[in-house]
């Protein structure tokens, strides 16, 4: 810290220093867009909306699990899809009346993707899990930019995803039914809106 200049302080200085330290970066990341700002931030082209899926309790998968049979999965719980219309509902008064809606394979994605009410679901193997199998994170990774590169991202696009694939994505840990905004920043896809589970 002596190097860069920064002076050692203490009292309410400090916490000050702190609470704006802490301000910035909510700022930055997008964490305190208003309403008004996130609506024209949505009718911009080239951003997409990555949404973590809605409550499912527990973590990964049970063993035994099956991509074709969602009986094996973890799936949403009766939370998770009011959740998922809940969601829907907030980006319809966000000015989102449709999108362009495409989904994890796993089914508590697949859910969270219908409940939203926003159109028709296509799955999307890129956004699929690697929380069981961290050797193919960065092939996966590599997909989704790959397919984000291609797509059409003039009008609303909504990826319905995991955790660990929204992390890899924007360095972003997103709780269950949380969805953030990103847009193109170099080879990275930068992080500038979000909104936490439970908001209207």
């Amino acid at each position: 810290m002596r190097a860069m200049g920064w002076r050692k302080s203490s009292g309410k200085a400090s916490h000050r220093w702190w609470f704006l330290a802490a301000m910035w970066c909510l700022a930055t990341s997008g964490a305190l867009a208003s309403d008004d700002a996130l609506r024209e931030i949505l009718r911009t082209p080239g951003h997409v909306i990555l949404m973590r899926h809605a409550s499912a309790p527990g973590t990964g998968d049970p063993d035994g699990f099956r991509l074709d049979d969602c009986s094996t999965q973890r799936n949403l719980s009766t939370a998770g899809r009011a959740e998922a219309a809940a969601i829907g509902a907030g980006l319809r008064a966000l000015g989102v009346a449709r999108a362009a809606v495409y989904s994890s394979r796993w089914c508590r994605c697949l859910d969270t993707a219908r409940g939203l009410g926003l159109g028709p679901v296509t799955p999307l193997p890129a956004l699929d899990s690697f929380f069981a199998d961290r050797s193919v994170a960065d092939e996966r990774t590599a997909a989704l930019t790959t397919w984000l590169a291609m797509a059409d991202l003039a009008g609303p696009t909504v990826l319905v995803t995991h955790q660990v694939n929204i992390t890899a994505l924007t360095d972003v840990v997103p709780a269950q039914g949380e969805w953030l905004v990103a847009r193109r920043r170099g080879d990275r896809w930068e992080v500038v809106a979000r909104r936490p589970p439970g908001s209207p």
